[in-house]
This record gives C-alpha cells, structure tokens and sequence, in this order.
C-alpha cells in the first residue's frame, strides 16, 4: 500500500484535497457552496476537525485540517454533503448532472445510486513549516490560477479572507508557526 496518501499518526497536519468525480463543476451556486460551508462549519463545532486553510472550487476542496479521527470525520463529510448535493440537484432540477452522477457511479457501490465525489481525499502529511506555508500560498491562489480573481481574498469560499481581514465564510483554527 502506498503511504503518500494516508494518516500516518492522527493529530497531524494534512493537507486534503475532495474532488467532485469526473471534475464535473458542481458548485456553481451558493447554494451548493454553503453546503459545503455549513458542513465544514459542523464538523469543527461537532465532531474535532481543526481548519487551518480551505478553498471551495467549483468541482473541488483543498484543506489543511488535523483531528484524532480525520479518516472518520471526512468519510462523513463527504457522505452528508453527496446527500446535500443530491438532494439540491434534486430540487433545482439539474437532471444533466443528476445524471452524470448516476452514470459515474461505481458498479460495485450498490447501496447508492449515485457518485458525487471520488474516493479518497489524499491526505499529504505537512511536517514542515515551509510546507505549511506553500500549501496556504496554493490553497489561497487557487482562485487566481483559475482566473475566477484577480486576488486570493476576493474569493469568498477561501481562508485568504480570514488570513487578512480576520474573518470569512468559516471560522478557522489558529495556529501557531
């Protein structure tokens, strides 16, 4: 088995990455950016995630996040907010995409009739302070490289907010480098 992408010791920093499958852009909306809000939001109330930086793309989420149970907490993050998303694409008759996710779908997950994310959300250890710093640079950026701003904090559904003006779309944990 690989280790560049699993917890090795929980606690740690990690940087994570969740990607919608097959890239297909899903939060195009606010509503389905505040159901990723709201869920990151509840996970750091409720069940121990630590947020240090993040930013919502249109077909995917970067963090770096810590917590004793990190595995756990992002197999429920990512199952609630599928939910969500599903249940919204539902409600806003977005049939194209409601197909999408129907026909990306595993075989062998027959409990589900859809594929929202793809598996996984490659935790990368950050034991270094420089890491750290160039992981928040590329989160915070993600944005500019896409050319949705022309600078990081514009972005709504990034920790560049809470890094300069002391506040954004979700609270965030401070650390101490």
């Amino acid at each position: 088995m690989r280790s560049r992408y699993k917890i090795v010791e929980s606690g740690n920093l990690y940087f994570i990455t969740s990607t919608i499958v097959e890239w297909i852009p899903v939060f195009t909306k606010k509503g389905y950016f505040d159901i990723i809000v709201q869920s990151l939001s509840y996970c750091r109330q409720n069940k121990g995630l630590r947020l240090f930086a993040y930013v919502v793309m249109d077909n995917h989420v970067h963090a770096i996040v810590s917590s004793d149970n990190l595995s756990a907490i992002m197999k429920d993050f990512k199952s609630h907010t599928a939910k969500e998303i599903v249940r919204a694409a539902s409600a806003d008759s977005r049939k194209w995409l409601l197909n999408q996710f129907e026909f990306y779908k595993k075989e062998y997950k027959r409990d589900s009739e859809f594929q929202i994310w793809q598996e996984g959300f490659h935790p990368q250890l950050i034991a270094k302070e420089e890491v750290f710093r160039q992981k928040i640079e590329y989160i915070h950026n993600n944005p500019v490289r896409s050319g949705l701003v022309e600078m990081a904090e514009h972005w709504l559904y990034s920790s560049a907010r809470n890094y300069l003006y002391g506040r954004g779309c979700i609270e965030i944990d401070q650390i101490e480098i």
